[in-house]
């Protein structure tokens, strides 16, 4: 941080690189562009920020982001409401709907378990999906998660609480690759991994 001549530059460049992808040289780079921005677009950059951390909240049926009670997808008569696509964040919602192929509606969990980094299954949004199936009218739940060794526990994970239910579950086809996230797979691949998918 010796080469930044100002202080309040280098807790920007600091903050900068908090977030997730964002090295201390990019951050760095975004601190320097802040600097060029006018005063009303820095103003306009922060009050962004401000707003959608004060204004949206998960979706009270699904998990997802939303500025109302239900997200666009709960709320959408359309839907397939019987078909629950299980997913780790709401980015991976954004990666199906590019297929323009998946019809049911989603539930986000916020994370998967993984005991090294301290995320246990009661951190989840798994009570909520029991919940949703517990309450009757689905058929089945996909199991969306990423194939990583976190995504594999989580899914067989939750796939055991539902075996009780009597519903269909079913595992992405391992059209994905190994190691690899959703929000970066090509439409063609998700459709059809979500076409060969798999009951488990």
């Amino acid at each position: 941080m010796a080469d930044l001549n100002a202080l309040p530059l280098a807790v920007l460049s600091e903050q900068f690189a908090r977030l997730p992808g964002i090295g201390m040289k990019s951050a760095q780079r975004l601190a320097y562009h802040v600097m060029e921005m006018s005063e009303e677009e820095v103003n306009e950059f922060a009050k962004a920020l401000v707003n959608a951390r004060k204004t949206v909240h998960t979706c009270e049926v699904c998990q997802n982001f939303t500025e109302n009670e239900k997200c666009i997808f709960c709320s959408d008569p359309r839907r397939d409401g019987s078909t629950i696509c299980v997913v780790e964040s709401p980015k991976d919602i954004s990666a199906f709907e590019r297929t323009k192929e998946y019809k049911g509606v989603y539930h986000v969990l916020h994370g998967l378990i993984s005991p090294i980094d301290g995320v246990t299954p009661d951190m989840l949004k798994i009570k909520e999906l029991l919940a949703r199936v517990n309450g009757g009218g689905i058929n089945e739940v996909i199991m969306a998660t990423n194939p990583t060794v976190e995504g594999e526990a989580t899914a067989m994970y939750i796939t055991k609480l539902l075996r009780p239910f009597g519903v269909k579950v079913t595992r992405l086809a391992f059209g994905l690759p190994i190691g690899g996230m959703l929000e970066y797979a090509d439409e063609m691949t998700l459709f059809k991994a979500l076409e060969n998918r798999c009951e488990i």
